[in-house]
Parts: C-alpha cells; structure tokens; sequence
C-alpha cells in the first residue's frame, strides 16, 4: 500500500503530495514496528520487502515464524479487501478527527464549600 500512494503522491501536486508522503511513510512502519517486537532486524526486513514489492511481486510480507520475507499466499495469509479497507479508512477518520481538534475545552473549578472542620 506504501508503494501505491508513494507512486500516487508523485503524481499529486501541491501540499497534499507532501500529506500522501507523510502517509506513505506512516505505512511503513507498521511492518517496521512488528519486525522489531519479533526481535528481528527491521530495516533489512523493510528493505527487502520494500524491493521485492519493487519488482512486482505483491504477494510478499513478512514470515515471523521464520524471520524472512515469503510469499503470503503460500504460507496461507489471505487479507479480506474491505476489512483491509475500513480499517484503513478508519484510522484516517480517527487521525483527522485528532487533527481538527483546535481548543482544549477546560471545565472551571468547582465551588468548595465551607469547611465544617469535620476532617
């Protein structure tokens, strides 16, 4: 998917090239980030899946179980497109709402009452 917008964002003119780069590389590192919790080393991990998407294989993730780059459809990893979809689309959703947000509401301090010197 990084690669797709990448391709896409150097077609786009204007800030919302910028805005798709930014995304792209957002993309990234969540194969990154679990690399890294497996204990492996995610920048040849990254790198390697980032060329083998390169060169049009787009079956290509990252095996865990064996620390390498494989074919996803031999291991029997499937994604379900409109899964893949709405959580993408969601987590868009959540990151503008995050976005717009432009005032920090801050309740006032309640009253305090007399103290009844109970305490």
């Amino acid at each position: 998917m990084a690669k797709a917008v990448q391709e896409a964002a150097s077609h786009t003119p204007g800030k919302e090239a910028l805005a798709m780069e930014s995304y792209a590389r957002a993309l990234l590192t969540i194969p990154s980030t679990i690399s890294d919790n497996a204990g492996y080393d995610s920048a040849q991990l990254v790198s390697e899946l980032k060329a083998g998407h390169a060169q049009g294989h787009n079956t290509l993730g990252l095996d865990m179980e064996e620390g390498c780059v494989g074919c996803m459809a031999k291991v029997g990893i499937t994604e379900s497109y409109q899964v893949k979809r709405q959580v993408v689309v969601s987590a868009a959703e959540a990151a503008e709402m995050i976005l717009r947000v432009d005032d920090i509401l801050k309740a006032a301090p309640r009253q305090r009452g007399q103290d009844q010197g109970h305490c």
